[in-house]
């Protein structure tokens, strides 16, 4: 079982389901409305759980009656915790889905911006994944503490720290420029291309589903990624099954409610 620690945000989403996405200025009624754990850092957290590893989460909430409501997907997945608090209240996303499964979000970072490299308790951790929805310097310290360091560059920003690996979408890649190491190019429908050095060494594309809520699709596609290295899997297996927790992901409502285990990953494959 690999033993991975996910410094990252934990927020709750808070989710309208509409026929359509509304147009600048304009009301759209008749929408379902739900509340769901979510946060990239969390989401990786809970899907890297559900896919076999044992998982610690760093992060950080308010002091707020919101906290136990946003921990409430990790404590189900067996997270292991290493909590900040703050008077900040804690993280929200306002997220409207339509019909096809298309999404706008939007964040209040809250206490995620709040989390400080000494916050970090990482000792005893071989592994570490990040993303951007926490402060660069808690990122760039946490690069430095373990031997192994992945880093999902979401949202895009500058200055990024060097990973074994990085996952990123077409605009996250423009704005880091040239990359050294392994470089997991994620491509929505058409799949993902693993680099290393610049060269192609994989190649996946998603099964065929259909889509309902593209949520927590990428940190899916993400943390399977990251525990089918961490397990010894090739390149190839990885970026597949990779592709596959995606898809299951986009076929499912919510953030953390939607995230697959690895049997249903290994059965739909």
């Amino acid at each position: 079982m690999p033993r991975l620690t996910v410094v990252g945000s934990i927020n709750l989403d808070l989710v309208v389901q509409a026929g359509r996405l509304p147009l600048p200025g304009e009301t759209v009624s008749g929408a379902h409305f739900s509340r769901v754990p979510g946060g990239k850092g969390a989401n990786q957290a809970v899907a890297a759980a559900r896919l076999g590893a044992d998982v610690t989460l760093v992060g950080c909430v308010g002091r707020d009656s919101i906290a136990d409501e946003a921990l409430a997907g990790l404590r189900g997945a067996g997270v292991h915790e290493h909590l900040a608090t703050r008077d900040a209240p804690t993280g929200i996303a306002l997220i409207t889905v339509d019909a096809a499964g298309e999404t706008t979000i939007v964040v209040a970072p809250g206490a995620n911006a709040e989390l400080r490299p000494e916050d970090l308790a990482l000792r005893e951790t071989e592994a570490v994944l990040c993303q951007q929805e926490i402060p660069a310097e808690t990122v760039a310290r946490a690069a430095e503490l373990v031997p192994r360091f992945f880093l999902n560059a979401a949202p895009a920003r500058d200055g990024a720290p060097l990973a074994e690996l990085t996952v990123v979408n077409r605009l996250e890649l423009d704005a880091l420029g040239n990359r050294r190491g392994l470089v997991c190019l994620t491509l929505g429908a058409e799949g993902a291309v693993l680099l290393e050095d610049g060269r192609e060494v994989a190649r996946a594309e998603p099964p065929a589903v259909e889509a309902v809520d593209g949520t927590a699709a990428g940190d899916a596609f993400t943390a399977c990624l990251v525990v089918s290295l961490l397990q010894g899997r090739p390149h190839d297996e990885s970026l597949r099954r990779a592709c596959a927790a995606g898809a299951l992901a986009a076929s499912r409502f919510g953030a953390q409610t939607s995230l697959p285990t690895a049997e249903e990953v290994d059965s739909f494959l």
